[in-house]
């Protein structure tokens, strides 16, 4: 939260040390998003699915059509985990009276599978470098980039149950802070309303994950979560 802290009071700054011939809007953003998680191994797989994120924003204008804005998002992704595991049967030989001898050492292995659901909640901090096209004097389209940081503040631990028969000790952990960069455009219509669309990239991994039964089986597997999101705003 210490980040997250240091990450605010700068955008804050940024809009104090604005020239008064600047212009600074302050508005309030919301979206839908689809998250795309993928693994370091093949042996787990995630569904896409949809969540949601909205907060406050702001926006600093600059010369030459260019302009900067931040913002401070609560959003909440969630996906079904996939994965699979291999279950090892031991079998033993009767003796005539029904009794059971020593193992024989024959081993079968079986591959199962499950589904674990995860859901993800932080605060996002994005700041974008927007560059905007006049279409007249009530619309524009615009590009934008930029970093984001992300911090988590939900569950962060995922995979406590027992599947399959497998003890499955922190199957996720989400990492309690990420980097990730966006990419998209948008228009404002009627100078007040936004609509806006965006991939973000994550840079490195977003969660670690450790899977499988103890001496028999072990998988560990770094996931990252990059989304498609799109939003509406409105400037105040």
């Amino acid at each position: 939260m210490k980040k997250l802290f240091v990450i605010l009071l700068g955008v804050f700054a940024l809009g104090a040390a604005t020239p008064a011939q600047a212009q600074v809007k302050f508005g309030i953003k919301g979206g839908l998003n689809v998250m795309n998680m993928t693994f370091t191994k093949d042996i787990f797989d995630a569904s896409n699915k949809t969540g949601f994120f909205i907060g406050p924003m702001v926006k600093v204008s600059l010369p030459l059509g260019f302009s900067v804005d931040a913002a401070a998002l609560y959003d909440q992704k969630s996906a079904d985990v996939k994965y699979e595991y291999t279950e090892a049967t031991m079998y033993v030989d009767k003796t005539t009276d029904g009794s059971l001898q020593s193992p024989s050492g024959d081993v079968v292995y079986k591959k199962s599978s499950g589904v674990a659901k995860v859901k993800q909640q932080s605060i996002n901090v994005p700041v974008n470098l927007r560059y905007a096209v006049g279409l007249g004097s009530m619309a524009n389209i615009f590009f934008f980039a930029g970093p984001q940081w992300g911090f988590n503040i939900g569950h962060k631990n995922y995979g406590t149950e027992s599947y399959g028969g497998n003890e499955n000790r922190n199957f996720l952990s989400f990492k309690d802070s990420n980097f990730s960069i966006n990419v998209g455009l948008g228009a404002t219509l009627l100078k007040h309303l936004q609509v806006s669309a965006n991939y973000n990239i994550a840079c490195g991994k977003t969660a670690d994950i450790t899977y499988g039964k103890a001496l028999q089986y072990l998988a560990k597997a770094r996931s990252r979560s990059n989304c498609c999101q799109i939003a509406l705003g409105y400037w105040f």
